[in-house]
């Protein structure tokens, strides 16, 4: 990527975690936090690996009814922030052990 050496003060990302996981997921998170160090990074991602490097975190929902569908973005507090990557690694459940979990991937970020 060549943003490091241009001028573009925004760099967005969409599906940059399709067909990864784990241990290359947390590299691409690195790597765009590094971005991020010298512009803006806006990255749309499935994976706690990835989202655990920003130092925002926006959480967007969808919801349709009959009539209309409509999008929600909020912009998470580190607790909402930590269930969120909870919720992100390990589905419908969010035991205490996922919580610490993505309490411990925001503090190593």
């Amino acid at each position: 990527v060549t943003a490091q050496t241009s001028n573009i003060p925004t760099l967005v990302f969409d599906g940059v975690d399709v067909g990864i996981g784990g241990g290359v997921a947390e590299v691409v998170g690195n790597l765009l936090r590094e971005l991020g160090q010298s512009g803006q990074v806006f990255c749309v991602t499935h994976l706690a690996q990835v989202a655990a490097k920003g130092n925002t975190h926006l959480l967007a929902s969808k919801s349709i009814s009959k009539t209309a569908a409509t999008t929600q973005v909020l912009s998470l507090d580190t607790q909402a922030r930590t269930a969120e990557l909870a919720r992100m690694m390990g589905g419908i459940d969010i035991t205490d052990s996922s919580i610490a979990h993505a309490a411990e991937m925001l503090q190593s970020a």
